[in-house]
């Protein structure tokens, strides 16, 4: 297949180097254009320029001056880079254009960091240069400004205000294309092209440590539609929200006076921990937060300069935060560790999150704002329906490959939605794609909306499939799996996906298309992926059901809960079945 470029650019670096070995790169130059044609020659070499200009056979191809580091000597003038760029008029003389790294444009301190933008844009342009920027790639650091999204950073060097370059040099053009022709002045308030729900997973916790006010507020700025919350216990009853019921996960405690409280809990965890319900609400209240730091190992972390800022908030706030706002649609609130917490701890917490609701205007009809209560444990949802009518939504843990009747069927008798990980509708090897499962499919089917979690924008939570870009990955499960919403810990890249200006076209461009699952595997050396592994389990009606929820004492002066020990992924659950307990709560409703 012969494939046809708009345009055609060729870069000469080491045209010295060749004329060593007796190859003239400016012979083949003049020879290739009587068949070809070239649109574009760059070089970081003055003197190369002057061997080509005014020998070719078809129209002149644009001439692009590379700079190299400022500190570097251009071979022919034995000046820096830097010293030549202040005089882009001599420049004018031999190129139409200049080709600089990204950091002549905008550069970054030594944190890594934007500073302010430099005027070379706009000198440039004064000076009849177009500018074009290298240096693109979405698998390397950037400037935590772009919170790991590719995207954003194109979007700063074409849609910032103030200035446009003319062009990029990109290792991912599906992202740089992406950038330019879907997502450049589209504006916040852009018509939404896709219908589906941006929930966040503890606030935009990507960008702030999870479950503070700062994370909130990030989210509702990012354009979050469900902002959610964790609910954990302090040891006075006091439902807050958290991303971990381990305080070292979440908070500097191991550096506080409440050190000394770390102990083992095996219903929990074989790792020592120091527990929401080891603490008192005002002694939680005192504690540093921390950001998350999921990819450590890779030595990628979340925004140093902010990670310790905001504070933990109860969940009476974050109910508030959310119903003052304009354009928040929902809250999900995340409830585990229930029978655990009430048998071991005298802490109810489905009692708390029931009576917080309704302390803060939700139960009475006075908020508009749609409340979803959260749980990978069916009796604890159950519990919920009987004393509520909240919207609730099933979370499943294990990575499934497919979903029995029967098992949909028992969902749908306690839950308006389901929640499933991101490899049970697009499985991978070795960080390769390997196909599409028929659960979202299959639950969309029986009118079960599916949220998929966990999206993130770093490059390395993501197959290769989707070009270390998270754009990519959101347009795959929206288009191509149809799912019902993103989980995600980045709420800007999945909003800004909804205003997509390419998906409201009668032809979407290719760089827009969702990936084909298991093509890039299929050109992978098998030599280099790991032995194949045993296939995800089918989900049946056996890992649904569960015992009824059993009555548990209060801890004064708490305001308490039901608990349910928190399963890990994969544990057997009980069996015993849950008609009649459904059947049971419809009669009491």
């Amino acid at each position: 297949m012969q494939i046809k470029p708009e345009s055609f650019w060729l870069n000469i670096q080491h045209d010295a180097f060749y004329a060593q070995h007796n190859l003239s790169i400016s012979s083949f130059l003049i020879s290739a254009s009587r068949t070809v044609s070239i649109d574009y020659i760059s070089s970081p070499k003055l003197n190369f320029f002057s061997k080509v200009k005014g020998r070719f056979w078809r129209n002149e191809p644009s001439f692009v001056f590379q700079f190299l580091g400022k500190e570097e000597f251009e071979p022919t003038t034995k000046r820096t880079y830097g010293s030549i760029l202040s005089n882009l008029t001599y420049v004018k003389t031999f190129a139409s254009g200049i080709l600089v790294p990204k950091s002549y444009i905008l550069p970054l301190d030594d944190k890594q960091y934007l500073l302010p933008p430099t005027s070379l844009v706009q000198d440039a342009h004064k000076a009849g240069l177009k500018l074009y920027v290298s240096g693109f790639a979405n698998d390397v650091d950037i400037a935590y400004n772009y919170s790991f999204d590719p995207v954003s950073e194109y979007l700063s060097f074409v849609n910032n205000g103030y200035f446009s370059v003319d062009g990029v040099l990109s290792d991912f053009p599906i992202t740089a294309s992406t950038s330019i022709d879907c997502f450049s002045h589209i504006g916040r308030n852009a018509r939404k092209q896709m219908d589906f729900l941006v929930i966040t997973k503890n606030g935009a916790s990507g960008d702030y440590p999870g479950c503070t006010d700062l994370a909130y507020e990030k989210a509702i700025q990012d354009g979050a539609d469900v902002i959610d919350c964790s609910v954990k216990m302090s040891s006075d009853g006091k439902p807050f929200c958290s991303s971990s019921i381990d305080l070292t996960q979440s908070t500097m405690v191991i550096q506080s006076p409440f050190r000394n409280r770390s102990t083992i809990i095996p219903d929990i965890s074989s790792d020592p921990g120091i527990y929401t319900f080891n603490l008192t609400w005002p002694e939680i209240q005192s504690l540093t937060p921390a950001i998350m730091k999921p990819y450590r190992s890779y030595n990628m972390f979340r925004n140093p300069n902010e990670k310790n800022s905001g504070r933990i908030i109860s969940l009476s706030e974050f109910l508030n935060v959310a119903n003052k706002s304009t354009s928040i649609y929902g809250v999900l609130i995340s409830v585990e560790y229930v029978v655990y917490l009430r048998e071991k701890q005298g802490l109810d917490v489905v009692k708390a999150v029931l009576d917080t609701l309704t302390e803060t205007g939700y139960s009475n009809g006075t908020s508009t704002t749609k409340v979803m209560i959260q749980s990978t444990h069916s009796s604890v949802l159950v519990d919920f329906k009987k004393k509520s009518k909240y919207e609730t939504v099933y979370k499943v843990e294990e990575t499934i490959r497919d979903m029995s009747d029967s098992a949909i069927e028992d969902i749908k008798k306690f839950a308006n939605a389901v929640v499933i990980g991101k490899s049970s509708v697009f499985p991978d090897v070795g960080s390769f794609v390997t196909g599409q499962t028929n659960v979202v499919e299959r639950l969309r089917k029986s009118k079960l909306p599916v949220y998929v979690e966990l999206f993130q924008n770093e490059f390395v939570s993501q197959p290769y499939d989707f070009c270390s870009d998270a754009t990519v990955e959101i347009n795959t499960y929206i288009t191509g799996a149809g799912i019902n919403g993103t989980i995600t810990e980045f709420p800007l890249t999945a909003s800004r996906y909804k205003r997509n200006q390419c998906l409201g076209r009668k032809e979407t461009p290719s760089y827009m298309s969702p990936i084909k699952p298991g093509i890039l595997l299929s050109l992978a050396n098998p030599r280099s992926l790991p032995p194949a592994e045993a296939p995800y389990p089918v989900f049946t009606e056996d890992d649904v059901t569960e015992s009824p929820q059993p009555l548990g004492t209060e801890k004064s002066p708490s305001s308490s809960t039901n608990a349910q020990t928190h399963r890990p992924s994969g544990q057997t659950r009980l069996t015993l079945s849950l008609r009649l307990s459904v059947f049971a709560s419809f009669l009491l409703l």
